[in-house]
């Protein structure tokens, strides 16, 4: 059987056979891994009945990292991903109504400009790399809007990112040091010194906001914990944490596989284009983006109590990682599952941690983020159509973490008048 934690496996694409052959055999897989293992979930229904259990399928019992963390190191590296409720339910209540659709439709016309200003220079370019002049920008410069981070502090942020991922691949290059970091390695999220740093700016901009409050998310933040609602030090700089790398990484590698299916699929473009001016097929499009993507490929629970799981039995404190990758081409749930198909409906993907508690609190802004770079591509030409084109393989991240593209070769290409 393929090492599915292997990061270098992923160098070229996701094992989808492996996991295939997974997802075929009675009950749960037991996978090695290191010095004991895990149980893959792999099935769409099973990550369902796992993500919907907190109860049982803990979060913050050893975190959700594939490998186990000292007692020092799970405190430190704590966040709202790794905690269960009640610390969860308060966490996630302080940030939510920022995330309510309602609120972040205010943001709509500025994402729609930046898509705009991006795209134009695509196409005044004549292409390049999508990641960097696309779909890398957009999502960092949004989120950093809605936290109050200025828009000029994109690229540190963006380079602090990609070394984060970095750190969930086989080759890191940052010397421990790096950004005058001095706090161990172990102690720090993917086990990185780009944490280092970004700790430090977002300590550096909440005691800005302290002093100087302005209407953004990181001034609701400090002020939460101004009148002892019980954001600690530690749970400010992890939440700017994960709100800096969610917000920008995720989306960001949706929005270029969502670019390079679209560009390997002429037909799905064609089908898009004919049907401008439909927002349910531009929706549907969104939704089979982020299923073709999968842009987090797992999460780990760990068991709080001895359990039954499609008749396997799981002892307390054994790890089970749910497989998003797997779960989201799992025959039983959609069909032709291997196709890259945007009319599909009721698109029941779980790209954005399944369902339950843990359902990413962003997923409407990265839907609404990819929406509107799609109606922008539309209309890019006027009265003419635009399809992408890839002039050369992706440069992909050898994790096994997040499906990331470092870089891709993109064209416009004018494809004649709109029919």
């Amino acid at each position: 059987m393929i090492d599915v934690t292997d990061p270098r496996v992923y160098r070229d694409r996701i094992p989808h056979e492996a996991f295939a052959s997974m997802r075929a055999r009675p009950g749960l897989v037991w996978h090695r891994y290191e010095d004991n293992g895990f149980w893959a979930v792999t099935r769409h229904n099973d990550v369902k009945e796992v993500s919907r259990n907190p109860e049982i399928f803990s979060s913050g019992i050893g975190h959700t990292n594939l490998w186990d963390l000292e007692a020092d190191a799970l405190e430190a590296r704590r966040s709202i991903i790794d905690t269960d409720a009640p610390d969860h339910t308060r966490l996630r209540r302080l940030v939510s109504r920022s995330f309510t659709p309602r609120n972040l439709r205010r943001w709509e016309e500025l994402t729609r400009s930046i898509a705009r200003e991006l795209v134009d220079a695509f196409l005044a370019r004549d292409g390049g790399d999508w990641v960097e002049l696309v779909a890398a920008p957009l999502p960092i410069r949004v989120i950093l809007s809605i936290l109050g981070v200025p828009l000029e502090d994109a690229d540190y942020l963006v380079e602090l990112s990609n070394y984060l991922v970095e750190g969930t691949t086989d080759q890191p290059s940052l010397p421990p040091n790096a950004f005058g970091n001095t706090t161990e390695l172990r102690l720090l999220p993917f086990a990185s010194p780009a944490s280092h740093a970004l700790f430090e700016y977002g300590e550096t901009l909440g005691a800005e906001r302290r002093a100087e409050p302005r209407d953004d998310l990181v001034t609701q933040l400090v002020q939460a914990e101004d009148v002892g609602d019980k954001l600690s030090h530690d749970e400010f700089r992890n939440f700017f944490h994960v709100l800096v790398f969610a917000g920008n990484e995720t989306t960001r590698t949706a929005i270029t596989h969502g670019a390079m299916a679209l560009a390997d699929h002429p037909d799905q473009w064609d089908r898009l284009v004919a049907g401008a001016g439909n927002p349910d097929l531009v929706d549907h499009a969104v939704e089979e983006i982020l299923r073709w993507a999968t842009p987090v490929l797992h999460m780990r629970r760990t068991a709080a109590v001895d359990t039954t799981l499609a008749g396997t039995d799981i002892a307390a404190g054994d790890k089970v990682v749910m497989w998003y990758a797997s779960s989201n081409r799992d025959e039983a749930v959609f069909a032709d599952p291997n196709r890259f198909d945007i009319g599909r409906v009721d698109n029941l993907h779980q790209s954005f941690g399944g369902t339950g508690p843990h359902y990413c609190l962003g997923a409407y802004l990265a839907r609404m983020e990819i929406r509107l770079l799609l109606e922008t591509l539309l209309t890019s030409l006027g009265e003419r159509a635009l399809r992408l084109e890839r002039r050369g393989q992706p440069n992909r991240v050898a994790s096994n973490f997040v499906h990331g593209v470092l870089s891709v070769d993109m064209a416009p290409v004018d494809s004649g008048p709109t029919r």
